[in-house]
């Protein structure tokens, strides 16, 4: 085994570090969906606050990034979040200290893999959503949640990431 590992994508060179490095800090939408990013929205910077980047989608959402606060007003980027980073509840989570990616969904898919759990949830975007939970043994709350349950998913502006679009920055 390797300490050190090249993600190469038709002859170039995307990132090359660590295994922990490359999946905990893809540099690029490529290297992410490469590791097992999932969850990829199109969004624009809309501005700053809290110390975090204010995204929206063209559909009206708004999320937020902690890593993206370089990014300039009205710039396209891509913004994603891993399936394990997200939360699902159902009910509503609460305040929090800080800006908070919140959304709202119906479950359309629900897969019980053994050591996880995984939903992929629809947003009244059309887009869809999807969230990997580790099978505790207390068991979750969620784990019987099924088809069409209204759910709420929500995860730290820390754990999105955020990519320019090309020429963008």
């Amino acid at each position: 085994m390797s300490d050190r590992i090249a993600v190469i994508n038709r002859g170039r060179l995307e990132q090359v570090g660590s295994g922990e490095d490359i999946y905990e800090r893809p540099r690029t939408r490529f290297v992410a969906g490469f590791m097992g990013v999932e969850n990829f929205f199109e969004v624009t910077c809309t501005g700053l606050a809290d110390k975090a980047a204010r995204f929206e989608t063209s559909a009206g959402l708004t999320l937020w990034a902690k890593n993206g606060c370089d990014f300039a007003e009205r710039i396209q980027a891509t913004l994603a979040v891993r399936p394990e980073c997200v939360r699902l509840a159902l009910d509503f989570p609460g305040a929090t200290n800080g800006p908070l990616n919140l959304l709202q969904g119906e479950v359309v898919e629900a897969i019980y893999e053994g050591g996880s759990r995984r939903w992929s949830v629809r947003l009244p975007s059309g887009e869809h959503l999807v969230v990997r939970e580790a099978n505790a043994g207390d068991s979750s709350v969620l784990a019987g949640t099924g088809c069409g349950a209204r759910v709420y998913l929500f995860w730290e502006p820390e754990k999105s990431l955020v990519y320019p679009c090309e020429g963008a920055r």
